[in-house]
């Protein structure tokens, strides 16, 4: 498929569309195929869902600018919603969908519980270095803090109420 009939096919649905650039040589792109076809169930019936192969429509993703797989892109009455790289967990996976739904943007997208143990980790490791000598490094101190935040910021009610502004 090229892009023109890509752009096509998406103005020409009632319904939204979630599509997924996959390409089958690529690990996290079959880790992530059992949530996504959880989820595509999930919305069967609101929700149109598109594999496309990375490998047999380069076009389409150069035109898109998709610079790397997995990438899955939410489309609403033919227009780009909401658009995440990497492997996405079925919390995200489940906002993406929803997104297509109503044709807006989430808010905040979830993160796994490893993701967040790593990001907390790091964190502290961070800021025991920062402490660890006799006169505090603040850089460390201050990157670590970062870390640590990212690691808990969609469920920090400060962040959430700054971001809906």
């Amino acid at each position: 498929m090229n892009y023109e009939q890509f752009l096509q096919q998406i103005k020409e649905k009632d319904r939204p569309v979630v599509v997924d650039f996959w390409a089958p040589w690529c690990g996290p792109c079959r880790a992530m195929e059992p949530a996504f076809e959880t989820i595509g169930q999930k919305y069967a019936e609101q929700v149109d869902v598109w594999k496309v192969n990375a490998d047999e429509s380069p076009e389409v993703l150069s035109k898109l600018g998709i610079m790397g797989i997995p990438t899955v892109v939410a489309f609403a009455g033919g227009n780009e919603v909401v658009r995440r790289t990497g492997r996405q967990n079925l919390a995200a996976l489940d906002a993406i969908f929803q997104a297509a739904q109503t044709g807006s943007k989430p808010g905040v997208f979830p993160i796994s519980t490893g993701d967040r143990l790593l990001r907390g980790a790091v964190g502290l490791a961070l800021i025991i270095l920062g402490f660890s000598r006799s006169d505090v490094m603040v850089l460390p101190v201050i990157l670590g803090a970062v870390v640590m935040f990212s690691a808990v910021y969609d469920r920090c009610p400060i962040y959430r109420a700054v971001k809906e502004k």
